[in-house]
């Protein structure tokens, strides 16, 4: 059974990231645990009581928060009627982040799943603020981002994007190796240079331990050069290749930490086009999960 989390604010952007994570795993026995947090506005200032009216508020938005969840599990269930899948509501006063973060550990979730926001009017935006945020601050599992209005296809193309210069232990590789086992597909590992030069021997290690944990999935290794930017880079090798999904360790120096620093005028081609799966380093022993008590709606259908 997969513990799988998606946030939710109830608009179709999150809405596409349900349907896209129950067709991804629609042969898989799986608990989805939803999501959705509030942070009601509250009037006057925070040294004084909470009036009767902030009371109000804050209840109303308890009530709005459970109703949209339990809505929205009846609509998923109508609409993709499968007896492996099961689904869990979360409804919490609280800061998306941290409960994310308190969501991975109380219900030991092996994945986040969330949709992104894309480019609107001449704003470049890179994945959105909350996708952004969440990659940047869970530490102990794999986020995967969905882009907007982006349809479920069949992942037989991953591709993983990496500069060799880390060791790689078998958990982080874990996601990226089940992935391409459920959906027998062919990992690309895609080597970014400014230059192309021959890797150091540090380099052709990591690589050979790379290929050792991937086993017997079919890969490939790619060398390409940069085109003015790693996300540009990325972005013509996803579209020239097919890629479906496109995988990346968060680490520092990370191809991922150079993405989110990028300047936005390098950013322009880049707005998770595909499927975008982060894991996080967890280096040689995996993070311990203590538990955090809060009060939170739980409500299992």
């Amino acid at each position: 059974m997969k513990n799988i989390l998606i946030p939710t604010d109830f608009s179709d952007n999150s809405c596409n990231a349900i349907k896209y994570a129950i067709s991804m795993f629609w042969d898989q026995e799986c608990t989805f645990y939803l999501l959705n947090t509030y942070t009601p506005a509250i009037a006057g200032s925070r040294f004084m009581a909470a009036t009767f009216e902030e009371s109000m508020l804050t209840n109303s938005a308890s009530k709005y928060s459970q109703k949209g969840l339990e809505d929205l599990v009846a609509r998923v269930q109508k609409d993709f009627n499968n007896d492996r899948h099961h689904f869990e509501t979360i409804s919490s006063f609280s800061l998306l982040v941290d409960e994310v973060i308190e969501s991975i550990t109380a219900y030991d979730i092996e994945l986040v799943i969330m949709g992104t926001t894309g480019a609107t009017g001449m704003e470049e935006v890179f994945m959105g603020s909350n996708a952004v945020r969440v990659i940047k601050s869970v530490k102990d599992c794999p986020v995967l981002a969905i882009p907007q209005n982006f349809e479920f296809e069949k992942p037989t193309e991953i591709a993983f994007a990496t500069d060799f210069n880390r060791f790689y232990t078998k958990s982080e590789l874990r996601p990226l190796v089940e992935l391409a086992g459920i959906f027998d597909a062919t990992v690309r590992i895609v080597h970014v240079q400014y230059e192309i030069k021959t890797l150091s021997e540090l380099q052709l290690f990591n690589l050979g331990m790379l290929r050792k944990y991937l086993g017997e999935v079919e890969h490939y290794v790619h060398t390409v050069s940069e085109l003015n930017s790693v996300s540009k880079t990325l972005e013509v090798f996803s579209r020239e290749m097919d890629i479906h999904l496109l995988a990346m360790l968060n680490y520092q120096h990370s191809y991922m930490e150079q993405l989110v620093r990028e300047p936005v005028v390098k950013r322009v081609a880049f707005h998770t086009q595909i499927p975008l799966l982060v894991i996080p380093e967890l280096g040689m022993t995996s993070h311990l999960r203590e538990s955090s008590k809060k009060e939170k709606v739980v409500v299992p259908n």
